[in-house]
Order: structure tokens, then sequence, then C-alpha cells
């Protein structure tokens, strides 16, 4: 494993990334329904809080580099859903559940008041069960690239299981890391943060070294992964989201979509250039876009739509 953050930073990183993973941070955990769940933690305890939630076969480390320069004005965590990272692993695993770890993991980081929460991928399916089922104790949330939609038989249960094949064991960590790749891949990734996420994403097991994941955590989604975090659309009542990624999963016309489902009261951004893994190719697109709505939702009211 690396043996120091300067490990983590390739010789092509700019300055912006490499004080970001200079930023310190401490590696916390919490108990939620009998799993350890680890987390990360930057900035002070007793200010407003940002939690950041990792897609599925990702982990907390992804956000890092976006996460770690809010430090400077709010306490920020970003977690490990159980099965996933330095977390415990389930006999199964929910929406709800992970829900609730988000919860937990706020709760027991020291946050000031209502957090906002921002997820990514399955993270921003997590992110919109955890706002609709504790919609009373977020000040909003932040979904970034997370395709919501009607049933579609031809995408079916297993393919989010498949995408990522069967668990391998590789001999030594190098090879591991020779062979990390996204689900779904994309064309252009920052190669210094792919070279920081790589490093992250690897454990060692008996016969060698596998990535930080169980195969099974996609026990969660009974039906289309795009459709689990459907019946929870109409039930958020904080602020509400969705960034977009141009290259993204979230096409126009599922923009749309998510758009009327949420009653045409909440933002739908498009970030530019950016494919679904917008924090490996265009980190600072989605950090000020988040900034943006951050800033936003200081001082303005949200809006409802009539009728």
């Amino acid at each position: 494993m690396p043996s120091s953050v300067d490990d983590l930073i390739s010789a092509d990183a700019p300055g912006w990334f490499r004080r970001a993973l200079h930023t310190p941070f401490f590696d916390e955990h919490v108990e939620v329904e009998g799993s350890d769940i680890h987390y990360l933690a930057w900035g002070e305890p007793g200010r407003r809080g940002l939690v950041f939630v990792h897609g599925g076969g990702a982990h907390a480390h992804w956000w890092t580099h976006v996460a770690a320069p809010f430090a400077r004005q709010y306490r920020v965590v970003a977690l490990d859903l159980s099965g996933h990272g330095d977390s415990g692993w389930r006999e199964k695993y929910s929406l709800e559940t992970w829900a609730a770890e988000v919860m937990a993991v706020a709760d027991d980081a020291g946050i000031e008041g209502p957090p906002v929460i921002i997820g990514h991928s399955m993270g921003g399916f997590v992110t919109i069960a955890t706002a609709a089922l504790h919609s009373d104790r977020l000040a909003g949330v932040i979904v970034l690239d997370s395709p919501v939609t009607e049933p579609d038989p031809e995408i079916g249960q297993a393919q989010a299981g498949q995408a990522f094949g069967q668990p391998k064991v590789y001999p030594t960590r190098a090879e591991a890391l020779a062979h990390f790749r996204t689900v779904p891949p994309q064309e252009h990734y920052l190669d210094f943060v792919m070279h920081h996420v790589a490093a992250r994403s690897v454990r060692e097991v008996e016969g060698g070294w596998s990535w930080k994941f169980d195969h099974h955590l996609f026990s969660a989604f009974t039906g289309s992964i795009r459709t689990v975090a459907l019946p929870y659309l109409h039930e958020l009542r904080c602020r509400f989201a969705l960034l977009r990624a141009e290259f993204g999963l979230v096409t126009p016309d599922i923009g749309e979509f998510m758009y009327q489902r949420l009653g045409r009261s909440a933002p739908v951004v498009e970030l530019p250039e950016a494919g679904h893994h917008g924090m490996l190719d265009e980190p600072l697109v989605v950090s000020t876009a988040v900034r943006t709505l951050l800033a936003d939702w200081d001082h303005s009211l949200p809006r409802r739509a009539a009728g």
C-alpha cells in the first residue's frame, strides 16, 4: 500500500490536486445495523456539512480531490457504503440500509445543522432514497449523473453485476492496478486522478490482490438498477439538483423525465465535456457546479411548481 500521500500523487498532477490530497483528514468509523462503516472527515466539527456518496464498486477516495477543498468552509465527509472500500460487508444490501449509513455518518461527524448530500451514479440513487426518507433532516441533495427511468425490459437486473465481472485475484499489487477500469468506461480520464483512485482501490487478499468491494452488493437491485430510486423521486421534500454529464448516462431525455417527476421545480444542469465519472475527467467543473448550487441555496428560497 502507499506509504505516504506523495506516493498517491503522480508527477504530472497540478497544484490544486496536490493541495487537495495534502489536506488533513481523519479516518473515522461508526457502526450501522451491525456493520462497521468507514468514512473520511475533513475540516472542523461544528460547521455546516457536506456528505459525499460514491457510486457502485467505488469508495470514498473517489471524492477526495473534489471534497477536500470544501473543508475551508464546511465539515466534509465521504463514506464507504457497506460492501465498499474499508467498510464492512453485509449478507444483503438495500438503498434503505445505505441511506441509514449516510445519515449515521452525518450524525457521527459533528456536522452543525442539516447537511447537504452529494451522490454519484449508484450513490445518487442512495442519495435520492436518503432525501425521501429523511427530507426534514437535510438541507438539500445534489445528484451527479444518476439515471432514473421507467422500467426497461432491455436493461435487466443482472446487467449491473455482470458489468463488474467475476471477482479476480491478481498475484501482485502492480498487476491489479494495471487492470483498474471504471464501469461504465468513458473516453477521457485525468491520468493523475486515476493514479490516486486506483491506488486506493485494491486490497491484499488470500493469494494476492483484489478490489475493495463485494461483488454481491448488486443483490440490492431486484429489477433494473435505473428504476430502483424511481418510487422515491416524488417523495422528496428538500432541495434537489441534478448534475447531468454531457457525455454521461443521464441523456437529455432522461434529464427531462426526472425534471418532470420532480415537479419541474429542481434544476437540471449539464456539465460540459464531462463523462459519467465526472470527478475523474472534469473534477473542477463538478466542484464549480456544487459550489454554485450551495451559494444559491444560501440566499434563495425553494421553488415549487404550481398545480
